[in-house]
């Protein structure tokens, strides 16, 4: 919106041709040109407090008439005038007012109002280089005077504990509406992207009949509301509201799959929840999952894709003002509301974010496989350069430790891609590493998988060739029902373990379909929203980037 001056005047040319002569076969036309002058006397309405704080006049000396509205973040009143700060969510800056004492009535922290006035220079060394004189000021939405003192949202040091207790107020933080920002930008670039590349949006359900990733964390969904019936003599309660026992979904995986033979591109962008009861500030119980599944045969190839989702998102991100809000947020390290942000923040450096950001850009980021990062690992012990608390070794996996000295060391602040996990270690569904991508030994042991290491935060991604084959897929999932070793085969694990194993997971029986009655070569990746918003944000906990944080023992609102 382009600023207005109050009282701008143009001149408007008007020229008209009218008949001077009637009656005649040929009537006699004239001319008349005169000017009209219009005085313009807009009031300027600016979508928002971002808008009204960009506006710049003209000409400084003359004043403009703006109208705002907005969240009353803090007033401070005295004799002869108030400082009002209000805040809509449009950016982290806040507007500054400053208003006649009648003004004040009714006013307090928290109460949304509507401010018309002067949009004039304000004293050298204020924040802002405007600041609007008040002339009429209207109260849209009082806060309760009996309560007012009562208002968790106070101008003075607020843990992060005590923040996520309310999550219905501490969205109206000033950091928690640029994450409110940065969350729906990044949802438009990410379909955005996809759609630019022929990928079909798709969606899956939330209540699921089988355990995706195999590892026993779901939340069951045993009884629907209390239901008896009459059988003859007898009343009994229905045991299950679905028949059988069922999931809150882990992941939207399998039921991707099936719109493979169909369409080659797909992905969805779902929550997805675990029920871990473990606390920690990478972990949740409801988190939103970035999901895709493509044809294709490479392992490299959905690494490439992978890669290139997250550095065209961030380049997209960087055509606004996130990183600078952030920057922002961070570096002055304000006594307000968002106070909380020091505690946050304290283990970045002032240009931290911007170079995480510019780090993500460049060059192809490392690939090793996971025999190489278990050498590399073993070799800083026998060095003397690491130390750990959990030996690393072929069959207990990477620990949280090490996985972010593999950060730290191979990817030099980059993300890293480790390939060819132990397939014991991973869900029936991955197919077995091709040869060019593991020791020939190790062919059968080792899947076609990979995650993806970012510093800090560590595991933000993971994916897989999917085993697309109906033999090798059932030996798979008889292999792992059974805990066989050694190298798989329809041989070693025997007809009847393959039989216990699909009559042990018959909820899976839809998922054997998809290869019994044809399949593709296919493959794909889930990537973790809120993980990834945490690393670009610098925010140390995933608590503080989900605007309802669902974890053990707490499910507030």
């Amino acid at each position: 919106m382009s600023p207005i001056s109050e009282n701008s005047r143009f001149d408007l040319h008007v020229c008209l041709t009218v008949p001077v002569t009637s009656g005649l076969l040929y009537p006699t036309f004239a001319t008349i040109r005169f000017v009209v002058r219009i005085v313009l006397d807009q009031l300027l309405q600016p979508p928002n407090i971002a808008s009204a704080l960009a506006l710049r006049p003209s000409d400084d000396r003359e004043d403009v008439t703006v109208q705002v509205s907005g969240t009353v973040r803090t007033i401070r009143k005295q004799k002869q005038r108030a400082f009002l700060q209000l805040g809509d969510g449009s950016t982290v800056h806040n507007l500054q007012a400053v208003l006649d004492p009648g003004h004040t009535q009714g006013l307090s922290t928290g109460a949304f109002v509507e401010i018309q006035g002067l949009w004039r220079l304000a004293p050298l060394g204020k924040e802002q280089s405007h600041e609007l004189h008040a002339q009429h000021v209207t109260v849209i939405g009082a806060a309760d005077p009996e309560h007012v003192k009562d208002y968790p949202i106070q101008k003075k040091f607020q843990t992060a504990e005590f923040l996520r207790s309310i999550p219905h107020l501490r969205l109206r933080l000033p950091i928690h509406a640029l994450l409110a920002r940065l969350r729906s930008e990044s949802e438009f670039l990410l379909a955005q992207y996809f759609r630019n590349r022929g990928f079909l949006r798709v969606q899956s359900p939330v209540i699921t009949s089988s355990d995706c990733e195999g590892a026993g964390q779901v939340f069951s969904l045993n009884k629907g509301a209390p239901v008896t019936k009459d059988c003859g003599d007898q009343l009994f309660e229905e045991p299950f509201f679905f028949r059988q026992p069922k999931y809150l979904t882990v992941s939207s995986q399998l039921h991707l799959e099936a719109y493979m033979q169909e369409h080659p591109k797909v992905w969805t962008f779902s929550p997805t929840f675990r029920a871990e009861r473990s606390d920690t500030p990478r972990h949740v119980s409801e988190f939103w999952m970035l999901e895709v599944e493509m044809r294709t045969q490479s392992l490299q190839a959905i690494m490439d894709l992978v890669e290139d989702i997250i550095k065209s998102l961030v380049q997209g991100l960087q055509q606004g003002s996130f990183l600078e809000e952030l920057i922002t947020m961070k570096v002055s390290g304000r006594k307000s509301q968002t106070e909380e942000l020091v505690e946050n923040y304290e283990a970045l450096k002032d240009d931290g974010l911007s170079n995480r950001w510019a780090t993500l850009n460049e060059g192809p980021w490392p690939r090793i496989t996971y025999e190489e990062a278990l050498r590399l690992l073993q070799e800083r012990i026998t060095s003397g350069k690491s130390g750990f608390l959990h030996e690393p070794t072929w069959e207990s996996g990477l620990q949280l430790e090490h996985e972010k000295c593999i950060a730290a060391v191979v990817g030099e602040g980059r993300p890293v891609f480790v390939t060819d996990y132990p397939r014991m270690s991973k869900p029936f569904y991955m197919s077995p590493s091709a040869p060019e991508h593991s020791d020939s030994a190790a062919v059968s042991n080792t899947a076609a998988c990979f995650d993806l290491l970012f510093p800090d935060v560590c595991e933000v991604a993971g994916g897989s060739l999917r085993e697309h084959r109906l033999e090798e897929l059932e030996t798979s999932m008889a292999y792992l029902e059974t805990g066989a070793n050694g190298n798989l085969s329809r041989q070693t694990a025997g007809p009847n373990e393959v039989a216990a194993a699909t009559k042990g997971g018959e909820t899976l029986d839809w998922y054997i379909d998809l290869r019994r009655f044809g399949s593709v070569p296919h493959g794909g990746f889930g990537l973790g929203f809120d993980r990834l918003l945490c690393y670009l944000t610098g925010m140390h906990n995933i608590k503080d980037v989900i605007p309802w944080p669902r974890f053990h023992g707490r499910c507030d609102c």
